[in-house]
C-alpha cells in the first residue's frame, strides 16, 4: 500500500481511516444478506449465491490490481465488472427477498464512489 500512500488522490477521498471502518459494515451487511438468501429455501438460491461468490472473487481481485500492481486503470474497469455483478445479484437476490436485495445497496453506492476514487487516482498519476 505505500505506493497508493503516495499517489495523489482525487477529491472527496476520505481519511485511511474510513476505509476499515466502512467495509466493517459492509461485509456484516452482506454476509447478513447473504444468509438470508441461504435460509430462503427458494429454488433459485444456490445461482443467487453464485453470483454472490463470483462478486466477492472479483472485490478481492481489485485490490490485487489496484494496491498489489498499481494498475489503477485496470483496475478501474475491473470495478466496473464488479458492480455489474453488484447489480446482477441485487437483482437475483431481489426476487428471493428483497430486504436481501436492499441491504446490498450500500455496498453498490460505495463500490461506485470507489470507481470515482479508482479513476481520479490514475487520472493524477499516470
Amino acid at each position: 500500500m505505500p505506493a497508493y500512500q503516495l499517489a495523489e488522490k482525487p477529491p472527496l477521498t476520505p481519511p485511511a481511516i474510513v476505509f476499515p471502518i466502512v467495509w466493517t459494515i459492509l461485509y456484516l451487511l452482506m454476509g447478513f444478506s447473504a444468509a438470508r438468501i441461504w435460509n430462503s429455501g427458494a429454488e433459485t438460491r444456490q445461482s443467487a449465491l453464485r453470483i454472490f461468490i463470483l462478486q466477492l472473487l472479483l472485490n478481492a481481485l481489485w485490490s490485487v490490481w489496484f494496491f498489489g500492481y498499481q494498475a489503477y486503470l485496470f483496475a478501474f474497469f475491473w470495478l466496473l465488472l464488479l458492480i455489474a455483478a453488484i447489480v446482477a445479484m441485487l437483482r437475483a437476490f431481489y426476487r428471493i427477498d428483497p430486504l436481501a436485495a436492499l441491504l446490498q445497496l450500500p455496498y453498490l453506492l460505495w463500490c461506485c464512489f470507489a470507481a470515482y476514487l479508482n479513476l481520479g487516482v490514475w487520472w493524477l498519476n499516470h
